[in-house]
């Protein structure tokens, strides 16, 4: 084969061997298409399906601790709307037990619903030691402890209202929670933590 045969071969496919000439090869373009749709695919499971969460603060002591990471079923009672405090779509409710995740303060908190809608709720006054009163709310098999604000905000109240859940942390003495702010509607349930 002369020179002159491969120059003419060079010069009848000139990309062949430098890529397109000022643009992407196929395989470069075809590369950035396949990394734009994991990210759309994983911003998407992100905002509606799946999430794993950093905990801060030991209200949920001992069954998630401060520092745990949790993996949190967003897709369990619904489809919750991006950066907000709500379901877009819902199609499930809580159920008691359930640890769930929702919107206070702006912030996203994790609680354990306690009560759901038209369960009782009673609260107890008892003489403890040193002529002190110690309150509590009973619901199901739960003794709650309540301080003396918290049993003034729900003595009165006989039940969950329906569309509603009581969301307690499992730390009694240290939870901010549904005993100091009230019931947590359940289109505001944002998730369910499913394991840490």
């Amino acid at each position: 084969m002369s020179m002159f045969t491969l120059e003419y071969e060079k010069e009848k496919n000139p990309g062949q061997d430098r890529g397109d000439e000022g643009g992407m090869s196929h395989s470069s373009k075809f590369l950035v298409i396949i990394v734009a749709i994991g990210l759309i695919v994983g911003a998407v499971i992100k905002l509606f399906a799946f999430e794993f969460l950093h905990v801060s603060g030991r209200s949920m002591m001992p069954a998630i601790n401060n520092g745990d990471t949790i993996f949190v079923n967003k897709l369990k009672f619904g489809i919750a709307k991006p950066f907000s405090d709500n379901l877009i779509l819902q199609w499930g409710t809580p159920a008691r037990n359930d640890v769930v995740i929702y919107m206070y303060d702006n912030k996203i908190v994790v609680k354990r619903c306690v009560a759901i809608g038209g369960d009782s709720l009673k609260c107890e006054r008892e003489h403890g030691e040193n002529g002190r009163e110690d309150y509590f709310l009973l619901t199901g098999d739960k003794k709650i402890s309540l301080t003396t604000a918290q049993y003034e905000n729900l003595e009165p109240i006989g039940s969950v209202p329906d569309g509603y859940v009581l969301a307690v942390g499992d730390n009694y003495e240290e939870s901010l929670d549904s005993r100091n702010y009230g019931f947590i509607p359940v289109k505001n349930i944002l998730g369910k933590v499913l394991c840490k």
